[in-house]
């Protein structure tokens, strides 16, 4: 099949086919012993690397962000297996080109007794009917996928699909293995033909900006080496920073980085952390997400977590939504933080949240009993005579403003839902319910 639309198996050992390439793929790693960072992976003894040295290995998923090494864990293994590797992307192919290949897979399998490692790479971006088509020939062993994804395989990777492979989860690289990357790099005939030296804070700001993509910090040392003036050598934090002008975020709006960080920022909210919290706040603005949903979260926060221990919360939370929305980015930013601020510092009390809780598991789960008569209202002369509104007393007309009468069917009589807390406004509140309870009880 030596003519097949899909045999594109990648020789690693072929120097020229790389001649051009961004510093990023030059500097790639060929060998597990070149990697950096990932040493619980492939370190001697290691599932990984006995797997890759043995060229025997289940379906794998690669889980990480980007830059931490799962293409070039692929590639490794591409040179490594005697099996035809076949490199695939999900953000370019269809069903068609998918079935198409897997048939060649088989028929390779059949005739040539040659299994095939199909690479996916982004394999997240395919759909659930692409996802579908790769299952049979897992299971028959025509193909051993490889998928790499930034994203969480448990939402992303069809249930089935996800239980015949093992996930492989690629760490985040640090800051300082992100150095030893740039550093080599330096040693690179692309960085010394330039004759740029970018000084050592240089290098660290590279790498804390990086946001642990050696792909990004070494585009980031391209860009600077292909820049900057030989003249002006070394190249000092300051020159760095004018040619990278602003650095980019890892913060997918559509991703799980999304909800990890809009996590953080309700959390340390919660905990009454003002500092994590416009942190956080700052990590969502600067990569790009929607204010308006920002302030939304923060609304929700506001009747969540802070509720009735200061019922101000909430009107602030709405009212820097209007103000979100009327003026917009960048000034909303203050406005947001101002907000986020208050809200971290505010009493908190979940107790209206608990009680919406628990009344809404007794409608869904209970036996949903009648409204009582005497609180139904008798609108018609029909309804009036069969007992609507009978027994029914006028709040208005105790002195304590309560009638001493249940407004809860007989099931439920005496079922507490709303227990409030002894903190902020809401201390008040609870002496205020406890005198209606007292005055009820003491009237019947």
């Amino acid at each position: 099949m030596s003519g097949s639309l899909f045999d594109t198996t990648p020789d690693p050992k072929r120097k020229g086919s790389r001649e051009g390439a961004p510093l990023a793929e030059l500097m790639r790693p060929e060998s597990l012993d070149d990697l950096v960072g990932l040493e619980d992976l492939v370190g001697e003894g290691r599932f990984l690397r006995n797997a890759i040295a043995s060229d025997r290995f289940p379906s794998l998923i690669f889980w990480g962000p980007p830059g931490s090494g799962k293409t070039t864990l692929a590639r490794i293994i591409a040179s490594t297996t005697s099996a035809r590797f076949v490199p695939f992307s999900a953000v370019t192919s269809g069903i068609k080109e998918i079935r198409t290949l897997m048939e060649e897979a088989r028929l390779a399998r059949e005739h040539r007794k040659q299994k095939t490692i199909l690479f996916v790479d982004e394999i997240h971006r395919f759909n659930k009917a692409q996802q579908d088509a790769f299952l049979p020939y897992v299971e028959s062993g025509d193909i051993v996928l490889i998928g790499a994804t930034t994203e969480n395989p448990s939402f992303e990777i069809n249930s089935a699909l996800l239980s015949r492979s093992k996930v492989v989860v690629v760490p985040r690289l640090e800051i300082e293995q992100i150095l030893t990357i740039l550093r080599r790099a330096l040693e690179h005939e692309i960085v010394r033909q330039s004759g740029i030296v970018p000084s050592d804070d240089s290098l660290g700001f590279i790498a804390a900006t990086s946001g642990g993509d050696a792909r990004q910090a070494l585009n980031s040392l391209q860009l600077v080496v292909e820049t900057a003036n030989a003249a002006d050598n070394p190249i000092d934090l300051g020159k760095t920073k004018e040619i990278l002008q602003q650095r980019s975020l890892l913060y997918d709006k559509g991703g799980e980085e999304h909800y990890n960080i809009i996590s953080a920022l309700h959390k340390s909210l919660r905990n009454g952390d003002p500092d994590a919290t416009i942190y956080w706040l700052v990590r969502m603005l600067e990569g790009g997400e929607d204010p308006l949903y920002i302030a939304r979260r923060l609304v929700r926060a506001a009747a969540e977590d802070i509720g009735l221990a200061d019922p101000q919360a909430l009107q602030l939370a709405i009212a820097a939504k209007d103000a979100t929305h009327f003026i917009g980015m960048p000034e909303a930013g203050v406005v947001l933080a101002e907000l986020a601020v208050y809200l971290a510092l505010a009493p908190k009390s979940n107790s209206v949240y608990m009680a919406y809780n628990a009344a809404r598991r007794e409608v869904r789960e209970g036996d949903v009993p009648p409204v009582p008569l005497h609180i139904r209202n008798a609108s018609t002369k029909l309804m009036k005579d069969v007992g609507y509104g009978s027994g029914y007393q006028y709040a208005h007309d105790f002195a304590d403003e309560t009638a001493p009468m249940d407004c809860l069917p007989d099931s439920l009589a005496g079922r507490r839902f709303y227990e409030p807390k002894q903190t902020g406004a809401e201390k008040a509140l609870a002496e205020r319910l406890e005198q209606l309870r007292a005055a009820r009880e003491k009237k019947r």
